[in-house]
């Protein structure tokens, strides 16, 4: 049973984290109690990424509803970003975004994680506390002392947020299994070596995919269609819906 894009149906919600309040769009295949996906952009973007937009648009032709959200101070959900963005605030944000969705009588009891650099970090540091069923990561740090700004903040404050803040994930990795990681060899912000230590700390099912000559950002298009499909076939694999 596969369903075609105009099926689906984009819901926008506003919900509360710690003091904030935080927007997203949640995208509902025409199915009862599908399971779902929470996506987590990376550090300076935000819910409207193209690559979750597109991700959203082939999960619910899987009967997968998605949903993408904008973390503190980050495109419409309000806040100064350098005073409020940690990796600890940005968990905050992704169990209060879980908590609201489990609540729901309309979806499933199974969650996927999909996380794009920063927010991979933040998928795969509290993937255990909200019981996640499966995580896929792009381009994600385990330290914030290794990566490369090479990038200018758009919001126009400082490169980085973790001089003050730091975090290193790398305990909190024991023992997730269903975890599929995606990295490019030329990532010119977090370096290949982060995604080789995650595939080595996580366990069986895990899978690693390096894509040669590819950057942070995921810029060639055929990485891209690899990317997506390999992507689908990990959720179908571990977010079963119930066709019955």
């Amino acid at each position: 049973m596969v369903n075609s894009k105009k099926n689906s149906v984009i819901e926008e919600i506003i919900f509360s984290s710690d003091e904030f309040l935080l927007k997203g769009y949640l995208h509902m295949p025409p199915l009862n109690s599908p399971p779902f996906v929470i996506g987590c952009h990376g550090l300076f973007s935000d819910k409207n990424s193209p690559k979750q937009i597109e991700l959203a648009q082939h999960c619910n032709q899987l009967n997968i509803a998605y949903f993408r959200f904008d973390h503190r101070g980050c495109g419409e959900s309000k806040a100064p970003f350098e005073a409020v963005t940690s990796l600890d605030a940005r968990c905050t944000d992704l169990n209060a975004a879980a908590n609201m969705l489990k609540a729901r009588d309309d979806l499933g009891d199974q969650m996927g994680l999909f996380g794009s650099s920063m927010g991979g970090a933040v998928c795969l540091a509290a993937a255990r506390m909200i019981q996640a069923n499966s995580v896929i990561s792009w381009a994600a740090p385990i330290r914030s002392a290794d990566l490369v700004q090479k990038h200018a903040d758009p919001t126009g404050g400082s490169a980085t947020p973790f001089k003050k803040k730091p975090f290193d994930i790398s305990n909190q990795l024991a023992g997730l299994r269903n975890i599929l990681i995606f990295h490019g060899d030329a990532d010119e912000t977090v370096p290949l070596p982060h995604a080789e230590e995650i595939y080595e700390r996580v366990v069986e099912p895990k899978k690693l995919v390096v894509f040669l000559h590819s950057d942070h950002r995921m810029s060639n298009p055929v990485d891209q269609q690899a990317f997506l499909g390999e992507a689908l076939l990990w959720f179908q694999a571990f977010l079963k819906p119930d066709l019955s």
